[in-house]
């Protein structure tokens, strides 16, 4: 055991010298604000370029001919301008991170977060606890996009109760969110929404084919305890150590809770649980008002499409009532006064939000990223690989056109088309090619430079380390990323050579 650690030690030493370079160079690029702005005036040049080339892709799923479209033209300059502000108040991040702000920030300013982690922190073992943060971010996949606002800075927060570095509590919360987005317990959104388009590509070469949305449930089931093993690992073995001790304000006190505060709590918990036993009535049973009003499903429901207002409401609801028992909310103002100070906290993620909602749309718009997934595509299938090296290598393609294209629908949409009748040609199910779709589609979320919530969690970083700039994120969230890939294709292997099902009634082959 000794010689192991022995040996071992000289890896990690290793790879946290790679992590530091990344983070040097990374930290010597400008401003994010100003990298944005560069990177869109590059765009505009690239595009230019390739538009003057004539490239152009057929859309695998419209059938469709799509050409680069010039930043510089007559048209491009017009729908820069008449698009701006579109760009910003459309931007996927913003509406979602200010509104979830006003409750989390409400619950925030008057004290509500801090008593229940001091209640929380007082039974969860310190030995476990970053286990704990990335298993709790892989499930909060639930509540979608929300989970990003929510989980990674409670992460930071019940670290910071323990006396450890908040960023390491922040970047396990972040990894089970973002790069563990597609694994979870329980059926979820995307599972939905991804077997749709599943389905549909499918039937291009078996017209009785179904790929539903609990097919993929079993692999992905088992997935949430490998990576919360990984990622808690990696959390205290390579990303904590890097940090170092924490010399900022511990405003999170580990104290017992007074008698008020107690009672506090206990009337916010009455009110969480009348809030949810509402919601269930209006969720559960058939019929229900949250429920699809067409087909009565879950999964297309009202609640699920509604889950951010929800989420609002049940932390206004719940910091009201705590706050008022604290005698903090003792007029009409006080709840506003407090929902305004913590959008002020949110002030530096509104100005990079400006900027990177910008570049996103102009990736977008362009057509640079359809004209890369599909010609890669075409590589792919040309290279004639077989046997599970030839999914292995759709996922690592995956991986790399994820960096660019954020949106797992729609970079499904895209190659779904084009993979898929080919893998299901070499006999593999739907199913198991959409699954090693997902694995890296979810696994690079934390280090792609076009992720909406970049500048949400830079602002995040800067709280704790003003000097922080992108280099710090990457090098923080690269281990989680190559690391998850890595054991989601171990496990892929696995179940490919054991024949196991991923999904009920499901295999591989």
């Amino acid at each position: 055991m000794a010689n192991g650690a022995t040996n071992l030690k000289p890896q990690l030493e290793q790879q946290r010298g790679i992590l530091k370079w990344i983070e040097t160079v990374g930290n010597k690029l400008p401003h994010p604000f100003m990298l944005f702005v560069i990177l869109c005036l590059a765009l505009m040049v690239i595009s230019a370029i390739l538009s003057a080339m004539n490239l152009s892709v057929v859309h695998p799923g419209k059938g469709e001919a799509v050409a680069v479209k010039s930043l510089l033209s007559v048209e491009g300059i017009h729908w820069i301008l008449t698009s701006m502000l579109k760009n910003f108040i459309e931007f996927p991040a913003l509406g979602l991170v200010l509104a979830m702000t006003l409750g989390i920030g409400l619950a925030e300013k008057v004290g509500l977060l801090t008593s229940v982690l001091r209640k929380m922190m007082a039974r969860v073992p310190k030995a476990i606890v970053s286990y704990a943060v990335v298993f709790v971010g892989v499930l909060g996949n639930l509540a979608s996009d929300a989970a990003m606002v929510i989980i990674p800075p409670l992460g930071g927060l019940v670290f910071l109760a323990m006396g450890r570095h908040p960023i390491a509590g922040f970047a396990a919360g972040m990894a089970g969110v973002s790069s563990g987005f597609t694994a979870n317990l329980f059926i979820a959104g995307t599972d939905a929404l991804l077997s749709g388009i599943s389905t549909e590509v499918a039937r291009t070469i078996d017209p009785n084919a179904v790929v539903t949305p609990v097919d993929n449930w079993f692999f992905m089931s088992a997935s949430v305890f490998f990576l919360a093993f990984a990622g808690g690992w990696i959390t205290d073995k390579i990303i904590e150590p890097r940090l170092g001790t924490y010399q900022g304000d511990r405003n999170v006190q580990f104290d017992e809770l007074t008698l008020q505060e107690n009672k506090a709590l206990r009337h916010a918990g009455i009110a969480a649980l009348v809030f949810v036993v509402i919601l269930a009535l209006l969720v559960v049973p058939e019929g229900a008002l949250l429920r699809d009003p067409k087909t009565g499903d879950f999964l297309t429901s009202p609640f699920l499409k509604g889950i951010i207002p929800i989420i609002l409401l049940f932390f206004v609801t719940v910091s009201y009532v705590y706050g008022r028992a604290m005698g903090l909310m003792k007029t009409s103002k006080d709840m506003p006064h407090y929902m305004s100070e913590a959008i002020k906290d949110m002030s530096g993620f509104i100005v990079l939000a400006f900027t990177a909602a910008q570049f996103i749309a102009f990736f977008n718009w362009s057509n640079i990223g359809i004209l890369m997934a599909v010609n890669g595509a075409e590589f792919m299938k040309s290279v004639g690989l077989t046997g599970l090296p030839v999914v292995i290598a759709f996922s690592l393609f995956t991986g790399i056109c994820s960096l660019f294209i954020t949106s797992g629908s729609a970079l499904w949409a895209i190659l779904a088309p084009v993979f898929m009748p080919m893998l299901m040609l070499l006999d593999y199910h739907p199913a198991f090619i959409q699954v090693a779709y997902r694995i890296a589609d979810s696994a690079t979320n934390t280090i792609s430079p076009v992720n909406p919530y970049l500048p949400l969690i830079l602002a995040f970083y800067q709280k704790y380390n003003k000097n922080a700039g992108m280099g710090t994120i990457f090098s923080t969230m690269m281990p989680y990323a190559i690391v998850f890939l890595v054991i989601w294709l171990i496990q892929m292997a696995i179940w490919y050579y054991a024949g196991l099902p991923v999904g009920p009634g499901v295999y591989p082959r």
